[in-house]
């Protein structure tokens, strides 16, 4: 991209709005296009997308892509250069919530992994599966 500043659409400042509005959720295509379509303001699929991998590309927007049963989400990051901060996402096997985790104790492996295994885990890609306590304690409640 050169230097020039992008013109900015109506649509792509309606749907970064919606993103920082939703800060700290993950957000997928389908929920902006259902968004604005109960809004009564409908914005086509292929629009959508277009401006999100616009925001990704921004750096406004982080992407994840957790595994190839979900789909992409996005999460407003506010950041707008390419500097991504670590992020890792628990995903839980049951009712498939996807929750941030931002540890000390994670960066501490991360380290761990990079200084004695020669590997850099991704914070942007990077998933640990398992139950959540919502779901765990339901399961509780059925023994």
């Amino acid at each position: 991209m050169n230097n020039k500043a992008r013109y900015t659409t109506k649509h792509y400042a309606e749907i970064a709005a919606f993103l920082e509005k939703m800060e700290g959720s993950h957000i997928t295509a389908q929920d902006v296009c259902d968004h604005f379509r109960e809004e009564g303001r409908p914005i086509s699929t292929t629009t959508v997308y277009r401006q999100l991998d616009r925001l990704v590309h921004e750096g406004v927007v982080n992407k994840y892509i957790i595994d190839a049963n979900s789909p992409a989400c996005f999460e407003y990051s506010g950041i707008r250069n390419h500097e991504h901060t670590s992020c890792y996402h628990c995903k839980c096997e049951i009712c498939g919530k996807l929750i941030h985790l931002h540890c000390d104790e994670i960066e501490a492996l991360c380290a761990h992994m990079q200084k004695e295994h020669h590997f850099v885990l991704n914070p942007m890609r990077t998933v640990f599966y398992g139950i959540c306590e919502e779901c765990a304690g339901k399961e509780q409640a059925n023994v």
